[in-house]
């Protein structure tokens, strides 16, 4: 069983995208801390955990090398692409407002608001070995991703 954490591609190929190329990051999750981790490194595992023996039973934390707030993670892209960006910290109620204006179902407003909470609340402030376990090396981490996401021109507006 592999259990992600929030993929460092949400900033660059979903939810995340949009917000960062217009330069300000508008969520609810505070200061708390998130092992953000790699699609890549998941990938990686999966194919680990299903052609090679010895994965059998194993449940697989992954997440990426160190604990990062949403804020870090927006400067880290922020020096990566030499553009000015900025994460504001918004409360719960201030995000669910943006996001019904912006014509979100109240359905998805709820759950991301939840999730958003979780993360405020240090719910998700550790760091799992599943990356490490099932491949035997460290974790990409969220620098290495921003620079080579950067190079690539991915948040070139």
């Amino acid at each position: 069983m592999l259990r992600p954490r929030w993929f460092f591609q949400n900033f660059s190929e979903d939810f995340l995208y949009a917000p960062v190329l217009s330069g300000e990051v508008r969520l609810p999750a505070g200061s708390g801390e998130e092992a953000f981790v790699d699609a890549e490194d998941i990938a990686e595992v999966a194919v680990a955990a299903l052609t090679e023996a010895g994965h059998a039973g194993w449940h697989y934390e992954l997440s990426g090398p160190r604990l990062m707030t949403f804020g870090d993670a927006v400067a880290e892209i922020a020096r990566a692409t030499r553009r000015d960006l900025r994460y504001v910290p918004l409360t719960p109620e201030a995000y669910a407002d943006e996001q019904r204006a912006q014509g979100v179902p109240e359905e998805w407003v709820q759950l991301s608001a939840g999730l958003y909470e979780y993360v405020r609340s240090g719910g998700l402030a550790s760091l799992g070995d599943g990356v490490q376990r099932a491949l035997g090396r460290a974790p990409r981490d969220f620098s290495e991703y921003a620079g080579t996401t950067a190079r690539q021109g991915v948040w070139n507006t």
